[in-house]
């Protein structure tokens, strides 16, 4: 049942857990977005599978790390699609939620931040920016690319982190994989974002807006319709 948790905002508490969220979205900013950097600074900015796996690779042990360093704390859901399934299934207060997201947010842009200034103009091109690619067909096919690919990780993330029933012990290493093979598959589509946060980091820092607006709809609609899915159909299992 959702519920608004007002008594939840600003309060010590929730202040600990936002500033977890805000760390952790940029250092997984950082990581992701320069992985990309990285990736097609070794392969002559042609993607390679290399640079794919690096990337692919680099956003999945991070989130792993990430999620583990900061499950018991926040919840490790470092990407705003995870907190509002979160919050619109009951999971935590609509307060508690606007607080995190704008902590991811910031965070996401503070990350992109400190990767613009360390890598030089040659090399930083739009800062690892999500865009559609050639796999894909238009932005309709786009759409619903990043709606499956956030599906996939947000039922996993609920069957694992959020399920009480769930293996919460390989959560981190779960979610991990996750966002693993998701990229192994989307990077050529969309760049496999399933995180607004993830997305407008760079967007904002390189000031790259091209179909931005998907990588919003996407994955909040993908991780919504994983939650509801989930809690509807397989939390009162026998």
């Amino acid at each position: 049942m959702v519920h608004l948790g007002s008594d939840e905002i600003l309060t010590p508490s929730s202040i600990y857990q936002a500033t977890a969220e805000f760390i952790a979205t940029a250092l997984f900013v950082f990581i992701g977005a320069g992985s990309v950097i990285a990736a097609m600074a070794a392969s002559g900015n042609e993607m390679t599978t290399g640079a794919l796996l690096c990337i692919a690779f680099a956003h999945g042990l991070a989130i792993m790390l990430l999620v583990s360093a900061t499950a018991n704390i926040s919840g490790g859901h470092i990407n705003p699609a995870v907190t509002i399934a979160a919050a619109l299934t009951g999971e935590i207060g609509i307060s508690k939620a606007v607080l995190f997201i704008i902590a991811q947010v910031v965070g996401a842009i503070f990350g992109a931040f400190l990767l613009n200034i360390i890598v030089p103009d040659t090399y930083a091109g739009n800062l690892g920016a999500h865009g559609l690619g050639n796999l894909v067909d238009g932005t309709n096919g786009a759409l619903l690319a990043e709606i499956i690919l956030t599906f996939v990780l947000v039922f996993v993330i609920f069957a694992t982190a959020i399920d009480k029933r769930g293996l919460s012990t390989y959560a981190p290493a779960a979610i991990g994989l996750v966002v693993l093979v998701d990229h192994l598959v989307g990077v050529q589509m969309t760049g496999a974002s399933m995180n607004p946060a993830r997305s407008i980091g760079p967007a904002v820092i390189a000031g790259v807006w091209d179909d931005h607006w998907l990588y919003w709809v996407g994955p909040i609609t993908g991780g919504l319709l994983a939650a509801f899915v989930y809690k509807l159909t397989f939390n009162k299992r026998p």
